[in-house]
């Protein structure tokens, strides 16, 4: 009986190995994108972790200034801004959801009901995504997978980034991803894989490099309006905001105010009303690349 499990539980890794070795890296890269969007995803890249950690953020993560707001956590026993890489992750999978201008509850802040943390009816359709996704390529391709968390601080890598080098679009003067398909106006996820599959970017896309920049002059908070972060500090000109006039504290103070003139919504299975602030987008609106 024992010598007999042993045998199934070989035969079931053998098939696993199959099932990659019987592919090559670049089909197991096109299966895989092609399940991601049969999941709901809009847009699907690759990233090779190597090149992941060489990139801005990642360079420039612990050396910003201490940051803290409604979207940043505080963890015991960790740097601020310190990325934690899983052991073996070799390949990054970035998924996105478009987010129109005309669907703005996806970016709704609801604190109440079963997530106590609050979440956003967008960010619950990343996360279904990105599960079905991790598990598919669990149990269909043996490929081991890391699913990343939305913060920095819980052990999350900088999704941006992420999809700058998987070839989705480029980082825009508003600081944010700006693809061809839908401009700055999507929200992604990242799933981290043990297997070396083919990077699909990062692309020449660039329509900011001429741009009027409507994004900065839209900001109600004037988060563009002065130099922050120069190539002579940090070493390299890939800076928040391109030129490093990106000021998260004046940005984050925005979504405070948000966050104080909450409304009071039903929340299904309990009396009490839970928080909705809806966030400011001004800059996301203001951009003409991908409006329809």
């Amino acid at each position: 009986s024992f010598n007999r499990g042993e045998s199934v539980f070989k035969d079931m890794n053998y098939q696993k190995e199959n099932t990659m070795s019987d592919r090559t890296a670049e089909e197991l890269a096109e299966l895989i994108m092609a399940k991601a969007k049969e999941f709901g995803a809009d847009l699907v890249g690759i990233a090779r972790v190597e090149d992941l950690k060489q990139s801005p953020s990642h360079l420039i993560s612990e050396r910003m200034p201490a940051f803290a707001n409604v979207g940043a956590k505080e963890v015991e026993g960790r740097r601020p801004g310190q990325v934690d890489w899983p052991e073996g992750a070799k390949s990054a999978i970035v998924i996105a959801i478009e987010h129109p201008e005309d669907k703005p509850e996806l970016d709704w802040w609801i604190l109440g009901g079963k997530s106590k943390a609050g979440h956003t009816p967008g960010n619950n359709l990343l996360i279904a995504a990105g599960k079905r996704l991790a598990d598919w390529i669990k149990q269909e391709l043996g490929i081991t997978s890391f699913r990343q968390a939305y913060h920095i601080e819980l052990g999350a890598i900088y999704m941006k980034d992420t999809a700058v080098m998987a070839g989705l679009g480029c980082i825009g003067k508003n600081n944010l991803l700006v693809t061809p398909q839908y401009g700055p106006r999507q929200r992604l996820r990242v799933i981290l894989v043990d297997a070396n599959l083919p990077a699909t970017g990062p692309s020449d896309f660039d329509p900011c490099r001429d741009c009027k920049m409507p994004c900065r002059a839209a900001c109600p908070v004037n988060a563009f309006d002065k130099t922050l972060y120069t190539e002579e500090e940090y070493g390299f000109p890939q800076l928040p905001g391109r030129t490093g006039v990106f000021s998260r504290p004046l940005c984050s103070r925005r979504q405070d105010k948000d966050c104080e003139e909450y409304e009071p919504v039903a929340i299904e299975g309990q009396d009490e009303p839970g928080k909705l602030a809806r966030f400011c987008r001004a800059c996301e609106f203001a951009c003409p690349v991908g409006k329809r």
